[in-house]
């Protein structure tokens, strides 16, 4: 009876353990995941973007950003099988060391049976016991025997634990063996899938080299247009620092009036004289020479939008993908295409609204051509701006809080329908990357 719970311990140990896989591959398959996860939004959002000339660009772009993902699925997969290999390998050493020891505790526990055998079993040991020189002796023989009778118990004992450990490790090696399959044939499709995507992506390549000289025609326009809206904002920038620091400066002459009136009064031994009525201005400081002066709830703002560097909700909600990134960036697949971003472009769903990735005030409202309405929020000494929006939610002095709909993003109904949120980030008078700061 105690055999018997013994093995079922065993076999219980072996399904905890059965069901495991090791943290590298576990790692690499959530890994896997949101690279699916990536592919299945963009997939969807080249099914939105209808095929025509002029969107030829976006389209060539969601589909480079699909392949880059798909490789990524299959350089995952690679490691994964890799890992996989691994695992094989390192069970196939512990089941060679566990039948090498089975095989031994086989032996021994044989050859004490037999010599049990041999000695006629309980007239041998009481013989043994008797026939001692001592009555200490005959203790000792009598514990000897006892401790051997235990050694058999264990060895059998071991001996059931060896082979249902074995047992497990034969059943774990045959379902690593058949992840391993199941991975070949992922492997195997994934790569199908990205074939076809390459295809499609030479199409686009070859429809945009056809009308070169528009594309470079229409980069040239978002040029110019986005230097404009740079400079609005640019421009709204300097308004505001030095709206702050007129402010700043005020409150800091009042308290210099006020100082002298008291030092007046008081060496002519005369009361402190009324202050005159003046509005109260709050103390503003700047955190660098020539930034924007900043109230200790402006301060605390700016310090809590920097503490949360990483952990910023998306400015839009839902499905969505990067297609354009920050800074000067040379295309891959059209060598003439330079573009320089100030932000990033974020492409959703038709419909979608754009959003405030921290709490802040709204400071401008305005148009620029090719980006619609504008949406300016200050936090601090950090802004964040939101453009291409075809509807506004806020207008100028609005308080807004984390995740608060600003705005509709604009659908282009001659761009297949796209629909694009332009997004920047700003510290003072310094463009950010806003993808670092972004969850």
């Amino acid at each position: 009876m105690r055999y018997v719970w013994i093995v079922l311990l065993a076999l219980s140990l072996s399904t905890v353990v059965y069901g495991q896989k090791s943290a590298a591959v576990r790692q690499l398959e959530q890994q896997r995941k949101e690279a699916l996860a990536d592919i299945e939004e963009t997939n969807k959002l080249l099914q939105e973007t209808a095929q025509t000339a002029k969107t030829s660009l976006n389209r060539l772009n969601l589909l480079s950003k699909q392949i880059l993902s798909r490789k990524k699925v299959i350089s995952l997969l690679n490691q994964e099988l890799d890992e996989i290999e691994k695992d094989i390998l390192n069970i196939q050493g512990q089941l060679r060391t566990l039948k090498r020891e089975l095989g031994d505790k086989q032996t021994n526990y044989g050859k004490s049976m037999r010599g049990l055998y041999k000695r006629h079993s309980s007239q041998d040991k009481l013989l043994f016991i008797l026939s001692a020189e001592s009555f200490s002796q005959s203790m000792r023989r009598i514990r000897y025997l006892r401790e051997y009778a235990d050694w058999q118990k264990r060895q059998a004992n071991d001996i059931v634990e060896k082979q249902a450990e074995i047992s497990r490790k034969q059943a774990e090696m045959e379902k690593t063996r058949a992840e391993k399959r199941t991975l070949l044939g992922t492997r195997q499709e994934e790569s199908k899938k990205l074939e076809s995507e390459e295809a499609s992506q030479k199409e686009e390549v070859q429809l945009l080299n056809k009308r070169q000289k528009d594309l470079k025609a229409d980069l040239q326009k978002k040029r110019r247009q986005a230097e404009a809206l740079n400079r609005q904002i640019e421009k709204q920038i300097a308004e505001e620092i030095a709206r702050a620091e007129a402010e700043a400066k005020a409150a800091r002459e009042r308290a210099e009036r006020e100082r002298r009136a008291r030092e007046q009064a008081a060496a002519k031994g005369k009361p402190v004289p009324e202050s005159k009525k003046e509005p109260i201005r709050e103390e503003r400081v700047a955190d660098t020479k020539g930034g924007y002066a900043m109230t200790k709830a402006e301060k605390q703002l700016s310090d809590n939008f920097a503490n949360n560097r990483g952990r910023l909700p998306y400015p839009v909600a839902g499905r969505h993908t990067i297609v354009s990134t920050f800074g000067e960036q040379q295309h891959q697949e059209l060598k003439y295409v330079r573009t320089s971003n100030s932000g990033i472009d974020i492409q959703t769903s038709p419909g979608a609204d754009a959003r405030a990735v921290f709490n802040g005030e709204v400071t401008r409202v305005f148009v620029v051509p090719g980006y619609n309405n504008s949406v300016i929020v200050r936090h601090g000494n950090y802004l964040t701006v939101y453009s291409n929006l075809s509807q506004v939610y806020v207008k100028a002095g609005d308080r807004v809080s984390t995740r608060q709909a600003i705005g509709r993003i604009y659908s282009d109904p001659e761009d297949g329908n796209s629909t694009i949120l332009h997004f920047q980030l700003w510290k003072e008078k310094t463009k950010l990357n806003p993808q670092p700061w972004l969850e």
